[in-house]
């Protein structure tokens, strides 16, 4: 009962809604996650003295400016990280093309953004160029592509195979609200310049999922069936296999265990987070990211339930700060409700308009979806030229 009544939350809501849901569910996740990245369930329990069920501090409290391994960003305390940076990062580059986006696009636009334009960093608590803040493998994005003059749609081969195109790749997924398959696809594109191998992949998945997320009558299921029906290789199999456990449980406290034994055999990086193996983060056709089938999964468990999938991925640990973006995103879009007052605390402590984003994708939505629609009747009344299919208007 409690499942259906969840799934039942986005019926009938309108798109600039979904879209809100998505972008600020997506970084109020990240905020939350971010404070216990790396740490297993167990070390964040002990460190807090239970599970997270909200905004907490620092792990190193008041040391953090110092304390390894993550010194010198401020995590924790409501504060988004290069999750959020980069996903409004790439909602400017839809609001500079106002079309569809490729690797080219990620070439003309993102990396200038990046590299050119300070902007507040809530975990520097400082105005700095993003380049400073973000991690290595999106440092890649610029090595390759301004400094090497990389073919874009190729950038992305040799980088580390990450979960650092798939953790903002929720507007690829929102412009292409409802059609998932064109949501995989273009998110592929615009991935190529940063990821190859499974990393990419996850890129297509993750927007497809959000896309399914934002159907009329979407579930927790179908959206899972929608990423199956586009999903490859490893990730494929991950997918499957992490939502299969998941649909056994209702709760997260139950699941935690059990999700991350069926990710292990896809999971490159090994049982110590912070001690990656060393066949860790290269490419496969067996393997994929653990981020995206376990964020899925949480998605499986709360039956669709923004606050149960979020802190599902949180208490969940390891990289739980995209988990938990990525699942952030596809209950906001299929509706359940981000908590106000967490996404308020965020807000106000990363000093960012959670909402403005939202608004500006939704124009640049709506308009990319009139020239579909326009490239789409050019398209028919030409093939019924050739002796095609008939018009239909």
């Amino acid at each position: 009962m409690k499942r259906e009544k969840v799934e039942n939350h986005g019926r009938g809501l309108p798109l600039d809604e979904r879209i809100t849901g998505a972008l600020v569910g997506a970084a109020v996740g990240d905020a939350l996650g971010g404070p216990v990245e790396g740490y297993s369930p167990e070390r964040i329990v002990e460190r807090h003295g239970g599970r997270v069920h909200g905004v907490v501090g620092p792990w190193n409290g008041d040391e953090w400016r110092t304390a390894r391994p993550i010194a010198p960003y401020h995590k924790g305390d409501g504060h988004v990280t290069d999750d959020t940076l980069m996903t409004h990062a790439l909602v400017r580059v839809y609001a500079a093309v106002r079309d569809h986006l490729d690797a080219y696009a990620v070439a003309d636009h993102l990396v200038p953004d990046l590299m050119t334009n300070p902007r507040w960093i809530p975990e520097l608590e400082a105005h700095a160029l993003p380049l400073q803040r973000i991690f290595l493998a999106e440092k890649w994005l610029v090595a390759r592509l301004h400094y090497g003059h990389v073919d874009p749609r190729e950038a992305g081969t040799g980088n580390i195979v990450n979960c650092g195109a798939a953790m903002y790749m929720a507007p690829v997924g929102l412009v292409n609200a409802a059609h998932p398959a064109a949501a995989y696809a273009e998110a592929l594109d615009v991935a190529g310049a940063h990821q190859s191998s499974y990393g990419r992949e996850a890129a297509g998945v993750l927007a497809a999922a959000v896309a399914a997320a934002c159907a009329p009558g979407a579930t927790a299921d179908s959206v899972v069936a929608a990423c199956l029906s586009l999903a490859m290789d490893g990730t494929r199999a991950a997918i499957e296999k992490v939502c299969e456990v998941a649909s056994r449980y209702t709760d997260f406290e139950s699941a935690l265990g059990p999700l991350r034994e069926a990710v292990a055999p896809y999971d490159t990086v090994g049982p110590d987070y912070r001690s990656p193996s060393l066949g860790a983060r290269r490419p496969s056709r067996l393997h994929a990211i653990e981020e995206l089938p376990v964020a899925l999964g949480m998605v499986v468990v709360a039956g669709g339930d923004f606050r149960h999938a979020v802190l599902g991925a949180v208490n969940y640990g390891r990289d739980c700060d995209s988990i938990a973006t990525m699942a952030g995103a596809v209950t906001g879009a299929l509706g359940s409700p981000v908590p106000q007052d967490w996404s308020k605390t965020v807000a106000e402590a990363s000093r960012l308009d959670l909402w403005e984003p939202a608004a500006t994708l939704t124009v640049v939505t709506r308009e990319v979806f009139a020239h579909d629609v326009d490239r789409r009747r050019a398209h028919e009344r030409a093939f019924a030229e050739l002796g095609g299919a008939g018009c239909s208007d």
